[in-house]
Order: structure tokens, then C-alpha cells, then sequence
């Protein structure tokens, strides 16, 4: 079990002041058996007019954040303590279901259904050739096997590159590039496993990022990956961008069906095109000593001192 902060900042500035409209905010961890919120705190300068938590329909958290008046700058700062719990998958024993081809119940099918329908055509038969091929290279055993293996398939045969462009690669155009950022290696596996009856879904948050332990730093990120629903075991994590099999390092905010519903921050400001002068986001993830923090709900819209807004890798 390990305590973690994640401090999450996000910073746009204008050239003249400009007016907003109303942002989404989804940058608090889920509570669940494995990690739990010990406390969050949001804070946002200039103060919001109003906010409004709510829990969309996959049981994310989303505030809803309205202003008055206008500003040359906009900032949200997060900060997160969470405890989690660290479950490898790969050393767990096969669950009895492990047959393929994989067989859900109808009342498991019945809850999983959206979680097993495609999002991508696939009109030139691209992913089918490439499953095709992983399956008869790979030769899974079962389906804990498949997982682990498509999740190292995928690490170690696709190369990483950060995009800053908006939107997800099709599974087509990952396997054309043989490239592609998390997000692009999370839809390219979900999209695989859906062609073997199996359900999955896109995953948001944030991975801690080891450095060597005598040097006592670590960093971190925003990220994305995909969860695997196993029978017996329940939704279980898989990261192909970092051949992670489980949840190790990896805090989740947001899991959804379409990638496009787990953006951290979006909304909308009123000026001229030529106002905006840029956007600076920076992630920490750091350990942390447990203690006793305050409610777990305890967020903040009061603007921070300027002294206290230095980020820590």
C-alpha cells in the first residue's frame, strides 16, 4: 500500500482580459477497492462564480465551473492524496473462466454490452489481420494470457510518440504507423480485444514514474490506458504503452466508453482568436507520508499565493 500526491496544474494566459464560459473539470481519482481518496483539494484563479460537483454516467467525477467578470489569466490547480493498493495481474492464478473463446453470461452481457461494441470500422480488415496474426504467433492459452501478451505485443513491437494534436488515432492508422501515443495504444487494444467477444473500456488518469531509488525523486503524467472486464476478477487494468499488467503506478480518474468523454479540462472563453497566448500544464506524482488528511471532499476554489504554486518533480 502506498500514499501518493498528485499535484495537476493547468495555466492559460491572454493578452488582454477575455471572459469564459463554462469549464469541465475531471481530474479527481475514482474510490475504489484498490485506491481511495484521502483528500483533494481544486483550486482556481480567478475564484469561479459557482461549481458544481456531479458523477457522470460511468460514475466519474466532473465539476462543472461557471465565472463573472474577465481575466488575463486562468489557472486550475489539483491537488490529490491517494492510497493505493498495487494488484499484478500477471501473478495471479488463471480464474476458472479462463477458456477461449471467452463466454460472458447473459446477465454479465447484459451490464457489459456497450463495453463489447466497436467504435472503428474495420473497412481494409487491418486490426482482424493483425489479431489474426497475434493469435497465431502468440498462441494464447487462455484469457489471462491473451491480456498479458497483447498488452507486451503491443509495448514492445509499436514504438511511443507524443502527440500534442487533439483526437485518437483509428486502430487502422496506429497499424499503418506502427506508432502511436497511450491513447492511441489504449483504443488500438480495446478495439482488438472487442473482436474476441472481450469487454473493454478506455481508462484516464495518471501514472507515477519510478526514477532510481537512491536518487529519491520520482515524476509522473497524465495518462491513458484500458481495463479488461475478466470474469471473476471484475475490471482489471491493463497499460500497453508501459507493458503494465495491472494497476502498478497507475491512478485512475476517468473510464469511459468513448476516449472523447475523459478530457482532464475543456470549456470555452469569448475574445479574438489572437488573445489566446498559450497553455502550460504540468503533473506531478509523488509518495507521500500517510497521515490523517482532511474530508476527502474538502475542495477549494480560492486562488493560491503566488509562493505556493511551485511544482515539485
Amino acid at each position: 500500500m502506498a500514499a501518493l500526491t498528485i499535484r495537476h496544474t493547468t495555466s492559460f494566459t491572454y493578452r488582454r482580459p477575455v471572459a469564459f464560459g463554462t469549464h469541465h473539470v475531471m481530474v479527481r481519482p475514482r474510490d475504489s477497492a484498490d485506491q481511495s481518496v484521502l483528500e483533494a483539494n481544486l483550486h482556481i484563479s480567478p475564484a469561479p462564480s459557482q461549481i458544481q460537483w456531479a458523477k457522470d454516467s460511468f460514475g466519474n467525477h466532473v465539476a462543472s465551473v461557471q465565472f463573472r467578470g474577465k481575466a488575463e489569466r486562468l489557472r486550475f490547480e489539483s491537488i490529490v492524496h491517494v492510497e493505493h493498493v498495487t494488484e499484478d495481474f500477471a501473478e495471479l492464478e488463471p480464474g476458472v473462466r479462463d477458456a477461449l473463446p471467452l463466454s460472458y453470461t447473459a446477465g454479465e452481457r447484459a451490464k457489459l454490452d456497450v463495453f463489447l461494441q466497436s467504435q472503428y470500422a474495420d473497412a481494409d480488415g487491418a486490426l482482424s489481420h493483425w489479431v489474426g496474426h497475434f493469435l497465431a504467433e502468440q498462441r494464447p492459452a487462455g484469457l489471462q494470457d491473451l491480456l498479458i501478451k497483447m498488452t507486451a505485443a503491443i509495448k514492445t513491437g509499436f514504438t511511443y510518440a507524443a502527440r500534442e494534436a487533439k483526437g485518437i488515432q483509428t486502430p487502422a492508422q496506429t497499424l499503418a504507423l506502427r506508432s502511436g501515443s497511450c491513447r492511441d495504444f489504449a483504443v488500438l487494444m480495446i478495439e482488438a480485444l472487442k473482436t474476441l467477444g472481450v469487454a473493454a473500456r478506455f481508462v484516464s488518469g495518471y501514472v507515477h514514474v519510478r526514477y532510481d531509488p537512491n536518487e529519491r525523486r520520482s515524476a509522473g503524467s497524465t495518462h491513458a490506458w484500458l481495463q479488461a472486464y475478466v470474469p471473476g476478477r471484475g475490471w482489471v487494468d491493463f497499460d500497453p504503452t508501459n507493458g503494465i499488467t495491472g494497476n502498478r503506478d497507475l491512478i485512475r480518474v476517468a473510464v469511459v466508453h468513448d476516449p472523447h468523454d475523459a478530457v482532464p479540462l475543456h470549456g470555452t472563453w469569448i475574445g479574438e482568436s489572437t488573445d489566446a497566448i498559450g497553455m502550460d500544464v504540468e503533473v506531478s506524482v509523488t509518495p507521500t507520508e500517510r497521515q490523517v488528511f482532511a474530508e476527502a471532499d474538502n475542495y477549494s476554489h480560492q486562488p493560491m499565493r503566488e509562493s505556493a504554486l511551485l511544482m515539485t518533480a
